[in-house]
């Protein structure tokens, strides 16, 4: 089995509960996490952009992975958002050895703001590589952050850097997604970024998704992942059709505040997100409300 075998099938970018002041939920978040792992997913994804990584403070980042890896209490492997548009500010979090302890891997995402061209983005995780202490995943999101980590880049950075483990293909293209995954090296993972497709990705040759709907349904789409990736075609097709609906809903006034809506309605946690986010307006509230309810 490969080592790199834990990030197959389900991880979840979790959100960070908020109070309605806006100061962190530690309660809602112990909640959150048992809530996912006792749904079977295969790992936890602290700090992404589902956990509004980019509004919290050095110092809150810090209470919240710690809070994470005591409540997860090595009942599942945990990755870490670690990424940025400011190549020398990651290198410089890795001197703190310390703060990686428990943590299985990093969650790296592509430079956004600045639009690196191809051999930009290739040195910026030249440089992670070198000097990360844990496996890397790549982390690529087109519309986030303006632009592409081509299929090219991506096999490049797989095949020069033995600890670049995986890549999060967020692209919302298959055909580059099935590019990396005819030409990436041994035992290298593509995982889909992207709810919706999970499922064709899979059925192409991928390997699981970090997923955003596994925080509210994590047992039906963790399963709905392992199906397919036994095979299991018509098992995987059921489940994945009786979410799409709900997973087009989530992300039509925004994410984390899609999400963050189910999860009060299931009582896991306020709606509360930070500014520059706000809740989800009405109509996509009713709709989501009414879909959980029809839920079985």
């Amino acid at each position: 089995m490969s080592k790199n075998s834990k990030f197959k099938g389900t991880g979840v970018a979790i959100v960070t509960p908020f109070n309605k002041d806006g100061s962190i939920d530690y309660k809602s978040l112990n909640k959150l996490v048992d809530f996912i792992i006792k749904g079977g997913v295969e790992y936890v994804v602290v700090l992404g952009t589902t956990g509004e990584s980019v509004t919290l403070s050095k110092e809150e980042k810090q209470s919240v992975v710690t809070h994470v890896i005591e409540n997860v209490n090595k009942r599942v492997p945990i990755v870490l958002g670690l990424g940025g548009n400011n190549t020398q500010e990651i290198l410089s979090a890795f001197k703190k050895s310390s703060d990686f302890n428990n943590i299985d891997a990093i969650l790296s995402v592509s430079p956004y703001y600045n639009k690196p061209n191809q051999r930009g983005i290739y040195q910026h995780y030249k440089a992670i590589a070198e000097a990360s202490p844990l496996p890397i995943i790549l982390y690529n999101v087109p519309g986030r952050t303006s632009s592409n980590v081509t299929a090219d880049t991506t096999i490049k950075l797989a095949t020069d850097f033995k600890n670049i483990i995986a890549v999060k293909e967020a692209s919302g293209n298959l055909e580059q997604c099935m590019k990396i995954v005819k030409h990436r090296p041994k035992d290298f993972l593509v995982i889909s970024g992207d709810d919706m497709l999970t499922l064709p990705m899979i059925a192409a040759g991928a390997d699981g998704v970090i997923s955003v709907v596994a925080n509210a349904f994590p047992k039906d789409f963790s399963e709905m992942t392992r199906q397919i990736l036994a095979g299991n075609v018509k098992d995987a097709q059921k489940l994945h059709y009786k979410l799409t609906d709900i997973i087009e809903q989530l992300f039509a006034d925004g994410n984390p505040a899609g999400i963050k809506a189910v999860l009060e309605m299931m009582k896991i946690c306020s709606p509360t997100v930070r500014l520059p986010l706000v809740n989800v307006n009405k109509a996509t509230q009713n709709a989501l409300k009414e879909m959980v309810e029809m839920y079985k």
